[in-house]
């Protein structure tokens, strides 16, 4: 399972979260502990870059955030960020650098890293997006199965399972989503592949590649 790891799908220069991040072998065994990883990262932030807004939440002197905007306990708005009109962000939230937070978006126990768009009308729960990443108007991460069971990862007909009850998706660096699709629990996309829109994504998909469909994924020429 070597193509899940985290050396495999992150630039860890790109994230607050880096040294944090080094210390695990899979991405989602990084969810547990985000909460407390930002409240001990937030609170050594300084105080001449950074203004606590609100106890616990840590925002950039030069992030823009919309009046209508809300920002849960503990979460953390890097330099340059725009978080728009309505966004919600429940908590748990490490947001990069030059990152856009959209309208009607919401976030939770998540990983921003620098330069991603999640600007219309997104859901990120329990999920790890890489640099660059962008995720296209409606699409969302389904953290949690119908059934309610742990989360497993599929890669061909290979099975690992997580442990865990809420899992979204781990999108490696400069991974493109199509508007519209839904990346269901346990959904690890690796650097530089495009989804097309309206996709229904589960399992892994490979690296430089793009996904039309299940059973239609193709190497990126």
């Amino acid at each position: 399972m070597k193509e899940c790891r985290i050396s495999e799908l992150y630039d860890l220069s790109h994230t607050a979260a880096g040294e944090y991040l080094r210390g695990y072998g899979y991405p989602w065994e990084a969810l547990a502990g985000l909460k407390e990883f930002i409240l001990s990262y937030g609170a050594g932030l300084c105080a001449e870059e950074y203004e606590e807004i609100l106890p616990q939440v840590w925002v950039h002197k030069t992030a823009k955030v919309a009046p209508t905007a809300y920002l849960g306990a503990p979460c953390v708005i890097g330099a340059g960020t725009e978080v728009r009109h309505c966004a919600f962000i429940r908590g748990g939230a490490l947001i990069g650098e030059n990152c856009v937070v959209g309208n009607s978006v919401e976030i939770k126990n998540a990983i921003l890293f620098d330069n991603v768009q999640v600007p219309h009308f997104n859901y990120v729960g329990d999920s790890i997006l890489g640099y660059r990443s962008h995720m296209g108007a409606g699409s969302v991460t389904s953290n949690v199965k119908s059934d309610k069971t742990p989360v497993c990862v599929r890669v061909g007909q290979e099975r690992l399972e997580t442990g865990l009850k809420k899992f979204g998706a781990m999108l490696g660096d400069f991974v493109e989503v199509g508007c519209n699709s839904v990346l269901n629990p346990g959904t690890v996309v690796g650097r530089h592949t495009n989804i097309y829109p309206l996709s229904s994504v589960r399992g892994y998909v490979p690296a430089g590649s793009i996904y039309k469909g299940a059973g239609a994924v193709v190497e990126k020429k």
